[in-house]
């Protein structure tokens, strides 16, 4: 070490060692100290243009790098704007390291009138982080990291909080120190099943001749053992949004996010076996009806406080899905071919239902999915947000990938989708990245349109325009209320987007769709597509 560090650059080469490449924040008087730390490392920082944005860019790169998503927030207003996002993350799964600062250590809950003051920061954050924390003094860092890189490989995988006093920053630490200290720690890796458990669920599967399995977001990093305990079992697969490709969505025995239709319900209850793995059972997965019982329930997950909520199981294994479907696998009787054969023909069967089942706007939805995805590359990641269109896609898109699809729907964020595509791309610069918005929900987060154009990221964003906010529209409508404050002024999409130095266009039918979008991506420029939902 050339030079005594001070704390806020001591965590910087810290998370270097945990392999941390890329940073999302906007440099505030707080946090400078963690700026010093920046300049001249390896680890890149992404401007965004409010700090809402950098949550949802840095949920979209922890999606699609494997890696936790790491924000540096100034003090209150900078925690606070970013609050949906980490709740957001806690919502749906994923690893977010939130570094922020807080007032010096003097002044901490004295109410002395200080920037920015909280009386209670990390209060704010206890109910949608798995911990947040104060780091009283540098030594406290180390041990802190190292247990949020913990919680990220070998628990249910949530954000962490940790804030350190502007003064506790700027703090020098010795050389010795650093070098016994300052050092990425090993982490354990997720549990596997215990082989009782695992006797008993095969047991269970074994003696059932109406098997389903219910694949949700914890199974995003197992699809091969997914897709072998599925054919071994010739079982048909229903997957929540959440988990939208962790089983191939063309596979015949993919039934896709079926738990929203009548047909998928009933095929989950009235199954001898209802396997869910990776999955919280949401209400929000089922959309229109909750689900009843089935007869017997094996779950699987790395949260015990899933395996005891009203959805009660037979079998609760606390493990890793991928290392169950595995054992699981191992330890129950291949199906006979007839079987599959039987089971395939089922889920065409429901398939054809649920299909005919979509009302006249989904329908027209589903068209415009099939424009999209006919006219992009196959491997495309969809980025959708709180609208009508993003909801169908979510209810019948067919994606083969894992997370190649990614909705708020959980958490429900208006303007999630652009951030989060944003933060997808950076992680995966080699795929085509396309937002599905709304009218209303791009200008929650518009601003990080500079954000793309400032890290040369080509986005295609594909903007519904209902000129209302229609899905609350039609919410009114169906209770017999007369719709309120539900048909605001969208701007001009197009010269909006020009501003921001972005390409753009509207599509006024299915033909000049799919040329916009085969143009956008031959051009390697950010692309703004509008169509007007009365032309499709």
């Amino acid at each position: 070490m050339s030079h005594q560090l001070t704390c806020g650059e001591a965590l910087v080469r810290l998370l270097e060692a945990y392999g941390v490449a890329q940073v999302f924040g906007i440099p505030a008087t707080h946090i400078i100290e963690l700026y010093r730390g920046l300049h001249g490392r390896p680890v890149r920082h992404v401007l965004a243009r409010h700090e809402q944005g950098a949550g949802f860019m840095a949920e979209g790169y922890a999606r699609h790098s494997g890696k936790p998503g790491v924000c540096f927030l100034a003090t209150g207003p900078g925690l606070l704007n970013a609050a949906t996002p980490i709740a957001s993350a806690h919502n749906d799964s994923l690893p977010l390291l939130v570094v922020t600062s807080n007032l010096p250590l003097a002044s901490l809950g004295k109410g002395w009138g200080d920037g920015h003051e909280m009386r209670d920061q990390r209060g704010l954050t206890e109910s949608i982080t798995a911990f947040s924390a104060t780091a009283y003094s540098p030594a406290d860092l180390p041990d802190l990291v190292a247990r949020a890189f913990a919680v990220f490989a070998s628990g249910r995988p949530r954000p962490v909080h940790i804030e350190i006093p502007t003064d506790v920053l700027a703090q020098s630490i010795a050389a010795a120190d650093f070098e016994s200290q300052w050092h990425a720690r090993g982490v354990s890796r997720p549990p596997a099943p215990a082989p009782e458990a695992v006797a008993e669920a095969a047991g269970l599967i074994d003696r059932a001749t109406k098997r389903v399995l219910y694949v949700g977001g914890g199974t995003a990093g197992s699809a091969p053992e997914i897709r072998r305990l599925a054919e071994h079992l010739a079982a048909p697969v229903i997957n929540t949004i959440g988990g939208i490709g962790c089983f191939p969505g063309a596979h015949p025995l993919s039934l896709g996010a079926a738990m929203s239709f009548e047909a998928g319900r009933k095929l989950a209850e009235e199954a001898e076996v209802l396997l869910a793995l990776g999955t919280e059972m949401g209400v929000i997965d089922q959309w229109y009806a909750p689900l009843r019982p089935p007869r017997h329930l094996i779950r699987v997950d790395l949260d015990p406080g899933k395996l005891a909520d009203h959805h009660a199981a037979a079998v609760a294994i606390q493990a890793d899905a991928g290392l169950t479907a595995a054992a699981l696998t191992a330890a129950t009787r291949a199906a006979p071919a007839a079987a599959r054969k039987d089971a395939e023909s089922r889920v065409a069967a429901l398939r054809a239902a649920m299909a005919e089942s979509l009302d006249p706007l989904e329908q027209r939805h589903a068209e415009v999915l099939a424009t999209i995805r006919t006219a992009l590359p196959e491997d495309s990641l969809y980025f959708g947000d709180m609208t009508q269109l993003a909801y169908t896609v979510a209810r019948i898109g067919s994606f083969d990938r894992p997370r190649q699809y990614s909705h708020p729907l959980g958490f429900g964020c208006l303007g999630h989708a652009l951030p989060n595509a944003l933060g997808g791309k950076l992680a995966r610069p080699d795929r085509t990245a396309v937002v599905l918005v709304g009218d209303s929900g791009l200008l929650y987060t518009v601003q990080e349109m500079a954000t793309a154009i400032d890290e040369d990221l080509p986005l295609i964003v594909v903007v519904w325009n209902n000129f209302a906010l229609g899905e609350i529209r039609d919410g009114f409508l169906r209770r017999g209320i007369e719709p309120v404050a539900v048909t605001p002024k969208p701007p001009d999409h197009l010269a909006l987007a020009e501003s921001f130095g972005w390409r753009a266009l509207r599509a006024h039918n299915h033909d000049a769709l799919s040329k916009g979008l085969k143009s956008a991506a031959a051009s390697g420029e950010a692309t703004l597509i509008e169509i007007l939902e009365e032309d499709f």
